[in-house]
């Protein structure tokens, strides 16, 4: 078996570096916020693999619902030579379209972005045990600062899927849909995975689980700036909050202190206090309309192909092909 290759562009120092920059503004901001990449160490990710399988957390199943009707006529339509995955895990669904790729005589090279080196080499060894004779390239990297640098055999397929793509604010949005862009050459395709407004109740369900999973799993990120800035948050301080914004038609989930919180962050020589009723919001998940789908896309240079979703209409798959 052929190892895969590993191009490293964020070091544990810079990532390191990019959470004391986020937590200061974040934590001494007005409305308090921390970003959600900082869910995802060992814990936060096993916990958001448990969520994927709750019976309320529907998005996962309905978007493999799609690779699945789908995934061979995505191959049929790209014709792609290299696959690109961003935020790529365990890369388990984008079995589904390099097996399809695989079949249709066109793959050579699987390209998986994510900032954990230790997952994506395990996922990328995985791959390459299953695909003999694949060429795997990882990028060790954040989608939303080292896309420049991906590689890949053209015409490539880049896949963001999961709904990733909600926990950007639109005005990110639209430097990440023109940053793919600049990658990607006049006809090369871009495959996104977005989840669609509907009943709000069946939404805030899929955020606020009848078992805490996700709960838990939003307390870890104090968990994680206690471990990396020597922070004395108490996560059980904080109610576990999931609420739908009409207006911006987005889940929000936020961390509300319960009691009155004094907290002290020693890698940043910072004091933080929370009121009682005080929130911290820890992410958005946008939800989407095909029609804004495609006006975000148009406005960064794609063109809306092929728009598909699930049985039940919960989620999309949108292909979209980059113009000259």
């Amino acid at each position: 078996m052929t190892e895969p290759v590993l191009d490293v562009h964020l070091t544990p120092e810079d990532a390191a570096v990019a959470l004391r920059a986020e937590a200061r503004a974040g934590l001494t901001a007005r409305s308090k916020w921390v970003s959600p990449k900082w869910f995802y160490d060992a814990v936060g990710s096993d916990l958001f693999e448990e969520i994927t399988r709750l019976p309320e957390y529907y998005p996962t199943r309905a978007e493999r619902e799609i690779l699945v009707a789908r995934a061979a006529e995505i191959a049929a339509l790209t014709d792609a030579h290299a696959l690109v995955e961003l935020g790529s895990g365990s890369s388990e669904k984008t079995r589904l379209l390099l097996t399809a790729l695989r079949e249709h005589g066109t793959l050579e090279e699987f390209v998986p972005l994510d900032v954990s080196p230790s997952a994506l080499t395990e996922a990328a060894k995985a791959i390459l045990a299953d695909y003999p004779g694949l060429r795997v390239h990882g990028v060790v990297g954040d989608f939303t600062e080292h896309l420049g640098l991906l590689p890949g055999a053209s015409p490539r397929l880049v896949a963001f899927l999961g709904g990733t793509i909600g926990n950007l604010i639109p005005e990110e949005r639209d430097k990440f849909f023109a940053s793919v862009r600049e990658v990607l050459d006049a006809g090369e395709w871009l495959l996104l995975g977005t989840d669609l407004v509907k009943d709000p109740d069946v939404l805030v369900r899929a955020y606020d689980d009848a078992q805490g999973v996700t709960a838990e799993f939003n307390r870890n990120v104090l968990r994680v700036l206690n471990r990396e800035l020597d922070a004395d948050f108490d996560p059980e301080d904080f109610a576990h909050v999931a609420l739908w914004n009409a207006e911006e038609e987005w889940i929000e989930m936020r961390l509300r202190a319960v009691r009155p919180v004094k907290a002290h962050v020693s890698a940043l020589g910072l004091d933080v206090e929370f009121a009682e009723g005080e929130e911290l919001r820890t992410e958005v998940s946008a939800k989407f309309r095909r029609e804004g789908v495609a006006r975000e896309l148009g406005a960064a240079g794609f063109e809306l192909r092929h728009w598909w979703t699930d049985p039940a209409g919960r989620f999309a798959l949108s292909l979209a092909r980059a113009v000259g």
